[in-house]
């Protein structure tokens, strides 16, 4: 194989992984319209019980009610089972979800939501830095 031959397939393999990374991109928070904000307590956060909540707003800045939500704790690392849980409508536009972390370490909280018009909602934090107890 010749020195362009080399060259050719360093690219192709260039072009694939940059559309490749591309496609797995997720989205900005406000491609489905609403914007949500996003809160975790207790600070610092530790190993236990954690509370999180999440703000669903439009464009307007009015709440959004009647969102069926799924929440999804991982370790930024493999090896460690997700956590699960829903949150729930505590107040128009104001969920809660109450889950645990079971280790220390570098957390990401995946959001799934369902809107009232069946639209989706997909919205991913981190959680850096879970201290033991």
């Amino acid at each position: 194989m010749g020195i362009g031959s080399v060259r050719r397939c360093c690219f192709v393999l260039v072009v694939v992984a940059v559309v490749v990374g591309i496609g797995c991109h997720r989205p900005p928070h406000t491609l489905s319209g609403v914007m949500v904000e996003f809160q975790i307590q207790p600070k610092p956060v530790r190993v236990g019980p954690v509370v999180i909540g999440l703000a669903l707003t439009d464009a307007e800045k009015r709440p959004v009610t009647k969102v069926r939500i799924a929440v999804e704790a991982d370790m930024t690392h493999p090896g460690m089972s997700p956590v699960l849980g829903q949150a729930n409508e505590v107040q128009p536009g104001y969920y809660e979800s109450h889950l645990s972390f079971g280790m220390a370490g570098d957390w990401v909280i995946l959001v799934h939501g369902t809107l009232p018009n069946g639209g989706t909602l997909e919205r991913q934090f981190d959680v850096r830095s879970v201290r033991p107890n």
